[in-house]
């Protein structure tokens, strides 16, 4: 698509954002709603207009080649993201399911499932600071110098009975007379075609003809028929037609556009860093003495406008507080001396109240009490990210909305736009420095003028005053100091940290798995299933999703990690095969996150001893803080608060980790992206309250629905190398292969569609009986098995609220709840 395209989908974007803020900002809060199920689908409404918008911008944002509209998109689509994030954990919460089901809203909507569907942004990987890829760079050098390579198991004379000796001499000697036969076989056909080759009769070679003749006419006829066929069959759209199948000569030029865009962006920033080089230096030069004179000229009035309204020079606004900004405010100077009296007085009030100031607080905290248990009912909650998004909007009207580019085919930077930013960014380098100097100024006025009123004593009385300040301050100093952390490594470097890291193998190197090959199809009867009282399995599609939001985004950007809720760890729970590891490593590969390994059997042995469990722990924070965002993986966590350890793994000391960690954990903070994913397939063995408050979210994985593995058999098929045709009922290997699980399904396909088989299939094609005796083989996931997972997420604190929630007793709690902490207060 043109540069006009992307320019008009990016207006589209907005205005379908300002109507959600119009929405959203409203002058009156709406009423609480008491209906839970209206209140989560406005919930819902405004999670998929969301998301609409989230995909615009961010394919806008990896088209566009115009820098200054690319920061801008840039600062609109993260303010997005977090609003995304902040609906998704509001519809957790009024709903109390990880998962959600609007096949309803889409049928609405007239969208597809596609739309649906969270976008990664590309800029993730695309666009990391020069810091952060010499970080990379530096990695992936130790990973190569250092081979960590898992040591082979050592040859051991196996010890076998002796029927499974003769077993192995049986089928040796079974293969062997088999060979022989195939020889002779091989023989008697070649003298059987010698005898053949001589010269034959008349009726033999009319026979010889009429055979091929019969066999060649077959062959055409059957051809014809299949051609035929498969016209019929596109001509009703069953099937689609091959050319749509190959890539179209269109879409190899749509991609080979997209990459020679990619490479005109850098070349548009380079050019526009240039310019605002060149901008900045020209403008300090010209109009940078005029400034520092304009805003003395305009302090100096101020103070003089000050003395002749109150009769004595005003007080110099702090740094903190703005310096002389606050003076170029649209306000007077009695305003101005009002505000600074407030402030003043707002911190001379901070001493303890009596009783009677108690008393009337306390009856002001009841009477909001009472009008808040009038007003009961559902609201949303308080946004980190409307306000931003408020302000770019308008912002999006003021400058960009009806800006005339008529001229600006090539979509370079404006420089205008340049001049305008760079004059602020210049004034406030000047004020700060005119600051200085009127400071100093402003205090010799004032001594000047006490020398002529003779005001010595009240001279000294300010010194008092400061001096006692002083020692306050000294003390509130002293006695607000935190102890730091000790580094345990402050002499070491960051390349020697990595290296003992990698060669312990506690840092490893994610695979390159996109989370869009965590193939699964979308669920299309969960609000159906709902409405009739049966709580849906989600399908993989939904975890995709979950992952994408909980995951990916908080972790690809900055800015949203730090406003939106936060989450610090995630447990996949779910049987073997279901691609627990898999989404792990995906995470890793979208958001170019190291992949640290703290799984109770590989720091089995390591750093023995507290202090050595302490230096472990501290060196992989420590890292991951440096080279985040970062992933810390720990497999099998339910190893970590096992009930009863087994005989097997006591020597291994699998609950090493459990008190250390969650210390650690508590000081994840916004500003530090590091993420702690847990995997289990046995959660049942472990104590569900420490595994609980270990993990913020704890996310189900179950087996694939029909539509999941039927789009699990094609595709991977194909990627196999394999082809579909009618001999392959792909529909019958997707119900025969219910209860498997997707990696059970990749097993199969490993077996079946190897390189031999690729050739031959042009011959003999695939058929789905090849892969049931593969599939035979493999132990699936028994029923049993899923329910006491099911059972065991029911036991978990979103677990209860969901099976209370739809019992209906929730609503019933709430109310007695409320009246016994009302008594409390009361009492109190």
């Amino acid at each position: 698509m043109s540069q006009r395209t992307y320019n008009q989908l990016w207006a589209a974007a907005q205005s379908e954002l300002s109507r959600l803020l119009a929405e959203e900002l409203l002058d009156k809060p709406p009423r609480p709603e008491k209906d839970r199920v209206v209140f989560f689908q406005r919930l819902a409404m405004l999670f998929v207009r969301y998301i609409q918008i989230f995909r615009q911008l961010e394919k806008c944002y990896d088209q566009m080649v115009h820098p200054q509209k690319r920061r801008f998109i840039r600062s609109v689509l993260d303010s997005v993201m977090g609003r995304v994030l902040e609906l998704k954990h509001e519809m957790v919460e009024k709903e109390f399911s990880e998962y959600h089901y609007m096949d309803d809203l889409l049928q609405d909507l007239k969208l597809t499932p596609v739309d649906l569907e969270v976008p990664i942004p590309r800029y993730f990987l695309s666009e990391c600071s020069k810091e952060v890829q010499e970080r990379k760079a530096m990695l992936a050098d130790i990973f190569k110098m250092v081979e960590v390579t898992e040591t082979p198991n050592p040859l051991m004379a196996k010890k076998m009975s002796q029927e499974e000796a003769v077993k192995i001499i049986q089928v040796a000697e079974r293969a062997r007379q088999g060979r022989k036969r195939a020889e002779l076989k091989m023989k008697i056909l070649n003298m059987n075609w010698i005898d053949r080759l001589k010269e034959p009769g008349a009726e033999s070679l009319e026979l010889a003809a009429m055979c091929i003749q019969k066999v060649w006419r077959g062959y055409i006829q059957r051809k014809r028929a299949k051609i035929a066929r498969e016209e019929q069959m596109i001509s009703l759209e069953m099937i689609m037609a091959p050319k749509y199948q190959v890539p179209l000569p269109a879409e190899i030029t749509a991609q080979a556009i997209e990459a020679s865009t990619r490479v005109k962006q850098v070349a548009y920033e380079e050019a526009y860093q240039k310019a605002i080089v060149d901008v900045t230096n020209q403008l300090r030069e010209i109009e940078g003495d005029d400034m520092s004179n304009r805003t003395k000229a305009q302090i100096q009035q101020w103070f003089i406008e000050c003395c002749n309204a109150t009769g004595a020079f005003p007080d110099y606004p702090e740094e903190e507080d703005g310096g002389s900004a606050l003076i170029f405010a649209e306000k007077t100077p009695q305003q101005l001396l009002e505000e600074i009296a407030a402030k003043k007085e707002e911190e001379a009030n901070t001493k303890p109240k009596g009783k009677e100031e108690k008393k009337e607080k306390g009856k002001r905290d009841r009477k909001k009490e009472d009008k808040e248990v009038e007003e009961a009912g559902l609201k949303m909650l308080p946004s980190a990210f409307l306000s931003d998004l408020d302000a770019r909007n308008k912002a999006y009207a003021d400058v960009w909305h009806n800006r005339n580019e008529d001229g600006n085919f090539i979509q370079m930077h404006d420089m205008e736009l340049i001049k305008e930013e760079q004059r602020k960014v210049i004034e406030m380098e000047i004020r700060a420095k005119v600051d200085v100097q009127m400071r100093q100024e402003l205090a010799e006025w004032k001594l000047a003028v006490d020398k002529d009123k003779g005001g010595k004593m009240k001279a000294n009385a300010k010194k008092k005053k400061g001096s006692k300040s002083g020692t306050k301050k000294k003390g509130s100093k002293s006695g607000t100091k935190k102890k730091k952390e000790k580094d345990l490594t402050a002499d070491r470097t960051l390349e020697s940290l990595c290296q003992e890291l990698v060669e312990q193998g506690l840092l490893k190197q994610a695979n390159n798995i996109r989370l869009k090959d965590y193939l699964g199809d979308f669920n299309y009867l969960g609000t159906t299933l709902r409405q009739n009282d049966i709580e849906p399995m989600p399908s993989l599609s939904d975890v995709r999703q979950v992952i994408a939001l909980y995951a990916v985004l908080p972790l690809g950007s900055q800015e949203v990690h730090e406003k939106a809720p936060l989450i610090k760890s995630i447990l996949l729970v779910g049987p073997t095969g279901v691609g627990k590891k898999m989404l792990v490593h995906a995470v890793c590969h979208e958001t170019g996150a190291c992949l640290f390994d703290l799984s109770p059997l590989n720091t089995a042995g390591k750093y023995p001893g507290k202090s050595g469990l302490a230096m472990m722990l501290h060196m992989v924070f420590k890292v991951a803080r440096l080279m985040q965002p970062s992933v810390i993986w720990i497999e099998d966590a339910e190893k970590m608060f096992y009930k009863k350890i087994p005989k097997e793994e006591k020597e291994l000391d699998p609950k090493r980790l459990k008190k250390d960690l969650p210390k650690f954990l508590k000081l994840i903070k916004g500003e530090d992206r590091i993420l702690i994913i847990g995997t289990t397939r046995d959660p049942q063995c472990a104590e569900i309250k420490s595994l609980c408050k270990m993990f913020n979210k704890i996310i189900l994985i179950p087996r694939p629905d029909y539509g999941s593995r039927y789009i699990l058999w094609k595709q991977l098929i194909q990627k196999h190398g394999g082809e579909v045709t009618k001999a392959l009922d792909l529909s019958s290997l997707a119900k025969i292969s219910d209860g498997y699980a997707s990696g059970h399904i990749v097993q199969a396909i490993q077996s079946v569609v190897t390189k031999p088989r690729v050739i031959h299939q042009a011959k003999r094609p695939l058929t789905a009986a090849e892969f049931v005796t593969p599939l035979s083989k493999i132990d699936p996931v028994f029923q049993e098995e899923e329910e006491a997972l099911k059972s065991w997420y029911a036991k978990t604190p979103l677990g209860k609220k969901r099976i209370k929630a739809a019992s209906g007793k929730e609503e019933e709690e709430e109310e007695p709840a409320k009246g016994k902490s009302a008594k409390k207060k009361g009492k109190k």
